[in-house]
Formats: structure tokens, sequence, C-alpha cells
């Protein structure tokens, strides 16, 4: 029997009707909206003029109110970066370098979390740190408490605290870098500005703690060395080395106590 394309009959499915958006939706945010006024209106005795916006700039005629404006926003703004302020001027800076060089060495790339690094290097800024904060609470905190110092007073014991330690921890050639850029002259130690000392120690800690890191990279460096050669003598091209480099270098680190010996030599490297 001869067919033609006409003889076929397609049958074509008939699609389910797709559901049709509700036109109402819109009307959601309106009803909220109007609740909304109708609450502020109860909360003002039921009147209308209950909620009154008023954008602009007023009492300029008046310094005092500017003045303090700024200083609530300058206060805050300092709130905000006080944490970041204070940590540089701890031993953070070198354990969270190291540890960052560390894990590198390792070939991990998200072993250890982010968190857990930061984490416990803060634990270990409390630790080193320990004997400073129990000066400044005996010598500026508690008597600042009990009324037997002054606000000013108290903060230039803290102060003097804080820069003892990061003068004992800066490299005398970084602090005499900026009191040169600051073109103070012959300065006494003690007569040192913050804003000298505080950078001084940053650049020197930023250098003791890539000198740490470069001495962790040596070992690591060397296996990987090794296994990259023992891949190519077999001709094993194809083989990336960190596949078999890194479960070495994690037995090797843990055999040896890896985190003992670098919490050690970091807390050490403070004196502590």
């Amino acid at each position: 029997m001869n067919t033609t394309p006409n003889d076929y009959i397609v049958t074509t499915r008939p699609e389910p009707p797709r559901p049709r958006p509700r036109r109402w939706i819109w009307l959601v945010p309106v009803l909220l909206l109007a609740g909304a006024g109708g609450l502020w209106a109860q909360a003002g005795g039921g009147t209308n003029d209950a909620f009154n916006l008023n954008i602009g700039i007023g009492g300029l005629n008046e310094p005092g109110k500017i003045n303090m404006a700024i200083r609530i926003v300058f206060l805050m703004t300092l709130l905000t970066v006080a944490p970041s302020l204070i940590m540089l001027m701890t031993c953070f800076t070198r354990i969270v370098i190291v540890f960052s060089f560390l894990r590198n060495a390792l070939s991990l790339q998200g072993v250890p979390a982010n968190q857990i690094m930061v984490g416990f290097a803060l634990f270990m800024t409390f630790f080193i740190m320990q004997p400073v904060y129990q000066k400044i609470d005996t010598e500026a905190i508690q008597p600042y408490s009990q009324g037997q110092l002054g606000g000013g007073a108290a903060l230039e014991v803290a102060k003097g605290h804080l820069k003892d330690f990061m003068l004992r921890q800066a490299r005398p050639r970084d602090v005499e870098f900026f009191v040169g850029l600051a073109k103070m002259g012959p300065t006494k130690v003690e007569d040192l500005p913050m804003t000298v000392v505080i950078p001084g120690f940053i650049l020197s800690e930023l250098r003791t703690g890539f000198q740490m890191g470069f001495l962790l990279f040596i070992p690591f460096i060397l296996i990987d060395f090794v296994v990259a050669i023992v891949l190519m003598s077999l001709g094993l091209l194809f083989l990336p080395p960190v596949t078999i480099s890194m479960p070495l270098k994690i037995l090797l680190f843990v055999l040896v106590d890896g985190w003992t010996l670098v919490v050690r030599s970091l807390a050490l490297s403070f004196g502590t």
C-alpha cells in the first residue's frame, strides 16, 4: 500500500495551560504600606501628621551642633577601624604571615580554613601579649576605674606599654627610617611619637614574618624537587608532581609535629 505524506496524521500532545500571573500580587506592597501608615497614625494619636520626614541640613548657623555631628561621625568611623589598628600594634601580623606561608608551602589552598587560621592567630596574640595586657590593666585600667587616674593619664600609661613592646620587637633601622622621613632629627627613644613607632614596628614584623616563611618553604621545596625528578626518571611526565608531593609533605609535617614547632618558634621569637 502506497502512502503519501498527506496520509499521515500528526498528533501533538496539547501543552498544559500555563498559569497566568496573578495580577493582584502588586496590591500586596500597597496594602502593607497602607497598614504601616495606619499604625503610624494610631501611634500619633489618630492624626495623619504623626509621621513627618524632614530631609535637610539644619543648624548651619550653630557651629556647636555641627562640631558635635562631626565628632560623632569621626568616632563611629574610628570604632569600625579600631580593631584593625589595635591588631597592627600586636604580634598578630607576624603570626598570620607565617601561617599563610605554611599553608602555601604544604600546597594546601583551603585547609586550614581562613577562619581557623585567623582565630588561632588571635588566641596566640592574646597569649603572647598577656604580660603587656596585665601591665596595662594594673597600671592604667584599674586606677582609671577607681578614679585614681584621669582618662588622659591612663591613656598615656597604656600607650607607653604598647610603645615599649613595639620598640623591643622593631629593628632600630626601621624606626630610624621613619624618623628620617618625618625629618625629626635626633630624638630620644622615649620621646618617639606613635606615628613613627607603629609603621616601623609593622615594617619589622613584615620582614620577620617573610624570613620565617622562607625558612618554612625550604624543606617542602626539596620534597617537590625530589618528587619531580623521580617522576621524570620514571617517564611519568603527565602526572602532576603536586599529586605525589602533597601527601608526602603532610606526612612529614605530622611526623615531626610541625604545628608545635611552628607555634614554639613564633612564641620564642617574641621572647615569651
